[in-house]
C-alpha cells in the first residue's frame, strides 16, 4: 500500500469513529446569541448630542465662527456635535437662494460658505481638545442634480420609468436625484468617501440621513469597516431594530415624539406612551440608543419649534427626554430658548439671548452625566412602571442599578392631579431635581401636581 493511501484510509477510519462529533454543531443552538455584533465607544456612554446647524449657529455662518462657540458647548455640558451637512450645495433646481444642505454636490469637499477643510480641522481639534466629539451629516440615499458623479458616473443613479435620473419616490424632493445601490462602484466609492472624513479631518462617525432608503447590508458593511479605523458613532434618521445590529448606536425615536406630542394636543393621554415603551423594552435590544429630542432641524424648520409643538407641556416634555431611556438631542438655540422657525434655505441665524433655559439644560445635562441610572443603552437602568392611581394623567416610573436611583413622575395632562403610587419599588431618601429639598418616599406618598408638571427625585 502507498504511504498516501495508507494515511488516506487511516484518517477515514478515525472520522468512522467518532460520528457524532461531526455531527456536533458549531454553537448551540439553544444559547441566547447577543443580537448586537459591536461595541459602543466608551465616550457615548452618557453622553447629549447637540445638534449644529452651521449655516445659522452663528452671525457669520462659517465653521471658523462655529469654532470659537466651543468652549460654551462644553460648558454647557453635551459631549457629541453633530454637524449638518458640510458639502458644497448643488445649484441645478435649487431650492432658495442657498439651497437645501442635504443636496450634496460633492462628499469629498467642504462647502465654501462654510469654510475650508482647514477650518474642519481646527473645529475637529479644538472640539477633541475640549474632549468633545464631533459626527457629520451624510446624505447617502441621493444628491443634488449637479453633483461630479453624475458626469463620471451616471450609471449609478436610480431610473425612473423614462429611463431618465429621479428624485426620491413619493417625496417633494426635487431637487435630489436617487442613488443605485446596486451598482458595487457606487458602494465602494461611498465608503471609501466616508473613511476620508475619518482620517483627513478626524471626525467621530456620521449622522446618517434617510438611513432606511439605502440597503441596511450597505451600512453593515460600511460600519465594520469604519470601527476598523477608530472607534465611532453612528446615528440613523430611521426609526428601526435592524440598523441596530451591526451598523448603528442611536436611531431616532420617530413614535416617542409622536405620542408625546399627540398627549400635549389633547388626542392621546399618558398610556399612549406604553405601547412605546413596552416595544422598547422587548423588541429593541438593551444596547440599542433611541434618540430622544423635542425638536430638530426638520421639525423646527417644517413643523415648529418645541414651544408650538408641545405647548404648555414643553418643559416636562424636556425633562422627560432626558431621564427616560434613549440618548439625549439638543437643537441649537434650544438652551438660548430660541422661540422662531429657522429658515432652511436662507441665512437666518440664531438670536442668542439670555434665557433660563441655558440654566435648565445644562442642569439636565449633568444629571444626565453624572447619574450611573440615567446613561446610555446597557449602561444605564432600566425604566421600571410605578403604578399610579391616576394612569390616563400620570406616567411614573424607576430607573435604578447599584449605584443610583431615580424616581420620576410626569404629569401628562391639562388637570391637577393628586398622584398616588403603588407596590414599593419607589421607596427611599431622595432629594429633589427641582428644588434640591429632601424628600421622603413610602406608601403613604402623594404628588399634588400641577397641570403638564414633573417631580424628578434622585437618589
Amino acid at each position: 500500500m502507498k504511504p498516501i493511501l495508507a494515511h488516506a484510509i487511516a484518517a477515514l477510519s478515525l472520522l468512522a469513529a467518532a460520528p457524532a462529533a461531526l455531527a456536533a454543531p458549531a454553537t448551540d443552538p439553544y444559547r441566547p446569541r447577543e443580537y448586537v455584533q459591536f461595541q459602543h465607544a466608551d465616550w457615548t456612554r452618557n453622553a447629549t448630542i447637540y445638534q449644529i446647524n452651521t449655516r445659522q449657529f452663528t452671525p457669520e455662518g462659517t465653521l471658523k465662527a462655529a469654532t470659537d462657540q466651543l468652549p460654551r458647548l462644553k460648558e454647557l455640558g453635551v459631549g457629541i456635535l453633530w454637524l449638518m451637512p458640510i458639502h458644497p450645495i448643488g445649484e441645478v433646481k435649487r431650492k432658495g437662494s442657498l439651497g437645501s444642505p442635504y443636496a450634496v454636490r460633492d462628499f469629498r469637499a467642504v462647502n465654501p460658505e462654510l469654510g475650508t477643510m482647514a477650518d474642519l480641522r481646527a473645529f475637529v481639534a479644538r472640539a477633541h481638545a475640549l474632549g468633545l466629539r464631533v459626527i457629520i451629516d451624510w446624505v447617502g440615499n441621493h444628491t443634488s442634480w449637479d453633483n461630479v458623479l453624475m458626469a463620471q458616473h451616471p450609471d449609478w443613479y436610480a431610473k425612473g420609468p423614462d429611463g431618465k435620473p429621479q428624485p426620491t419616490p413619493w417625496f417633494n424632493w426635487d431637487d435630489i436625484i436617487d442613488l443605485d445601490y446596486g451598482k458595487p462602484g457606487l458602494r465602494r466609492y461611498m465608503l471609501e468617501a466616508m473613511k476620508f472624513w475619518l482620517t483627513e479631518a478626524g471626525i467621530d462617525g456620521y449622522r446618517v440621513d434617510a438611513a432606511g432608503l439605502v440597503p441596511q447590508d450597505f451600512w453593515d458593511h460600511a460600519s465594520r469597516e469604519l470601527r476598523a479605523i477608530k472607534p465611532v458613532f453612528m446615528l440613523a434618521e430611521w426609526e428601526s431594530r435592524d440598523m441596530h445590529r451591526d451598523a448603528f448606536d442611536a436611531s431616532y425615536a420617530w413614535t416617542w415624539w409622536e405620542a408625546l406630542h399627540d398627549i400635549a394636543r389633547g388626542r392621546s393621554d399618558a398610556t399612549r406612551l406604553h405601547v412605546y415603551y413596552a416595544w422598547n423594552a422587548k423588541f429593541y435590544p438593551r444596547q440599542a440608543y433611541r434618540m430622544l429630542y423635542t425638536t430638530n432641524h426638520d421639525k423646527n424648520a417644517w413643523d415648529g419649534t418645541e414651544f408650538e409643538a408641545f405647548g404648555p407641556a414643553v418643559d416636562a416634555a424636556i425633562v422627560f427626554s432626558f431621564v427616560s431611556e434613549g440618548i439625549p438631542l439638543v437643537y441649537n438655540g434650544q438652551e438660548a430658548g430660541n422661540t422662531r422657525r429657522l429658515a432652511f434655505f436662507e441665512r437666518d441665524p440664531i438670536a442668542w439671548n439670555a434665557s433660563p433655559y441655558t440654566a435648565f439644560y445644562k442642569k439636565l445635562i449633568a444629571l444626565k452625566k453624572q447619574n450611573t441610572a440615567l446613561w446610555n443603552g446597557e449602561y444605564g437602568a432600566r425604566m421600571v412602571q410605578v403604578p399610579n392611581g391616576a394612569p390616563a394623567q400620570v406616567l411614573s416610573f424607576v430607573r435604578a442599578n447599584d449605584k443610583d436611583k431615580v424616581f420620576v413622575a410626569l404629569n401628562l395632562s391639562d388637570k391637577p392631579v393628586r398622584a398616588s403610587f403603588d407596590k414599593t419599588l419607589h421607596h427611599g431618601s431622595y432629594r429633589d431635581f427641582a428644588t434640591g429639598a429632601r424628600v421622603e418616599v413610602g406608601g403613604s406618598t402623594n404628588f399634588e401636581m400641577a397641570p403638564w408638571s414633573y417631580r424628578v427625585l434622585v437618589k
